[in-house]
């Protein structure tokens, strides 16, 4: 694989044995390790200068930017660099021509997994940070929708969206994946407000496709 200034690598959705071996082996030839704090404190061995990546991000960009050409810069995200990641902004600053990027393994695919059902097909929204521009009606007409959920700020529109969907779809509530505290469970009923963990993928999978 040729050598790229900077490494983006796909960390899994949280236990560090869904890590792949691809991704580790980037991480130990790491200079730079770039991230956010939970993720850097999973590698704690790894002898690398440390960039954490918090609210301000074109502040840890402009961190990155000192080393490149001079150093081995690995940036890590949580589940796959291509599904709402830090990798979008990196690659808009420094462009794909400079990038490797090596995938991992997804939240929204650990989620799918977990209930047994294929995603192929499935549409996926973000109501983490920010909610998203549609009526959530509208999405009734999906046969399998994946929603990363979890921020009390956005909770009202993801419980709205419940449910509008709660007659046509059966609606699946994974927390915490791969982790000790994981949680998956079937909507039975609407006990709202769900107050879901930070973590949280909903999958509203038509009745049809569930059977």
């Amino acid at each position: 694989m040729e050598m790229k200034p900077i490494t983006i690598v796909g960390c899994g959705p949280g236990a560090l044995e869904y890590v792949t071996p691809a991704a580790l082996r980037a991480i130990e030839q790491a200079e730079v390790l770039v991230g956010a704090r939970r993720l850097l404190e999973s590698f704690l061995e790894i002898a690398a200068k440390r960039i954490v990546v918090g609210a301000d991000v074109p502040k840890a960009l402009d961190a990155m930017a000192e080393h490149l050409g001079r150093r081995r810069v690995v940036v890590l995200v949580t589940g796959d660099p291509g599904l709402c990641s830090l990798a979008r902004p990196v690659i808009r600053r420094f462009g794909r021509d400079v990038c490797r990027v090596i995938p991992g393994i997804s939240s929204v695919h650990a989620a799918f997994a977990s209930v047994g059902i294929d995603w192929f097909g499935a549409r996926i929204l973000s109501a983490h940070d920010h909610i998203p521009d549609l009526d959530s009606a509208s999405l009734v007409i999906e046969e399998k929708l994946a929603v990363l959920a979890g921020n009390p700020a956005n909770a009202a529109w993801v419980d709205a969206l419940a449910v509008a969907l709660y007659t046509t779809h059966e609606i699946f509530v994974c927390e915490n994946l791969t982790l000790a505290d994981e949680s998956i469970r079937r909507v039975d009923s609407l006990n709202l407000p769900m107050n879901l963990a930070s973590r949280s993928i909903l999958l509203f999978i038509k009745k049809e496709e569930s059977r």
